[in-house]
């Protein structure tokens, strides 16, 4: 996704009440699971004394689990891991990882692909990887991709869907002709990325009434979707709001959302053998139907996502 980031709290996903969701963004400012451990400032420079792996995540509920899974997984292998949680979008984790700050990143091969070159194709999973190794600062690389992917997309609200009759099968087409009639809502991002207004524009021809800076997929977001204060909005595919409320996902024909499988990025350096064999054997059992799972468990059950890593990754023989 991008930012994929993923992937993503919100009050419609915590039985509706208002003071729960202010709760529970309270949590994810603080940091979650293992992440809340953690009270310094996720900017600050890592720990790296060459044996700490420093796991950073991205500004949404998905990334942050994703993150407690990975470390999980390595501290499962005796390796010493520290938490950067929720520090913010690609623009600021990338930076981080160049300069060594953080070892391991969720990320989402695609969205990552078209942060690096907006203009590259995306014709399958294994083709994105490659090109973005190749476009990775040198002291970076990609570990191997799980199944699970979890993309951006357009949905609209109930109210909406059924005013313009879209269902299931609409695409971003559809969206031609009212889209003028719409608002949409995304983080600050999505207004000037390729994935995002700019290539909704040029891939479907969408111009919309006025554009939302709300977050990437998370509480902002849903409520502004689910109370009609936007009409579409960017929701991360994985999100259980989309089942919750009835949101409509509009089709992506022309793939302008690309490829979004979980993969951990990582710095070179900073990450034995037996962390990439730790972090690889996670991207083999992940798919989206268990991600969705995950997600429902942290986001609508609101367990801590550390708890729910462990019981996966102990479910899966991982622990």
């Amino acid at each position: 996704m991008t930012s994929t980031v993923k992937s993503t709290l919100s009050s419609t996903r915590h039985r509706g009440a208002a003071a729960v969701a202010l709760a529970v963004a309270a949590a994810l400012v603080a940091g979650c699971g293992s992440s809340s451990d953690d009270t310094s400032d996720p900017l600050s420079e890592g720990s790296s004394d060459g044996k700490t792996v420093v796991v950073g995540s991205n500004n949404f509920a998905e990334s942050i689990l994703l993150a407690d899974i990975y470390g999980e997984a390595l501290k499962a292998k005796g390796i010493e891991v520290e938490y950067k949680p929720n520090i913010g979008s690609r623009e600021t984790t990338y930076g981080l990882l160049k300069n060594g700050s953080i070892t391991v990143l969720p990320e989402y091969n695609g969205s990552l692909l078209a942060y690096l070159d907006p203009d590259a194709e995306q014709k399958s999973a294994e083709a994105v990887n490659a090109e973005v190794k190749a476009k990775l600062d040198a002291k970076l690389t990609l570990l191997e991709s799980s199944p699970a992917e979890d993309k951006d997309s357009v949905s609209v609200n109930a109210e909406t869907a059924e005013k313009y009759d879209l269902g299931p099968q609409s695409t971003l087409a559809d969206l031609k002709d009212i889209a003028p009639d719409l608002v949409i809502g995304g983080s600050p991002e999505f207004q000037t990325r390729h994935q995002g207004l700019v290539g909704l524009d040029k891939e479907y021809g969408l111009k919309f009434k006025s554009f939302k800076a709300l977050d990437a997929g998370g509480p902002l977001t849903q409520a502004a979707l689910t109370k009609n204060t936007v009409q579409a909005a960017d929701i991360f595919t994985t999100d259980p709001t989309i089942v919750k409320e009835k949101f409509v996902v509009l089709r992506d024909p022309k793939n302008l959302f690309g490829f979004a499988n979980v993969t951990p990025l990582v710095h070179k350096s900073g990450l034995s053998q037996e962390g990439v064999d730790a972090l690889n054997a996670v991207s083999a059992k992940l798919d989206t139907k268990t991600l969705l799972d995950l997600d429902a468990q942290v986001q609508l059950e609101n367990k801590d996502p550390l708890d729910v890593a462990k019981a996966w990754l102990t479910s899966v023989g991982l622990d």
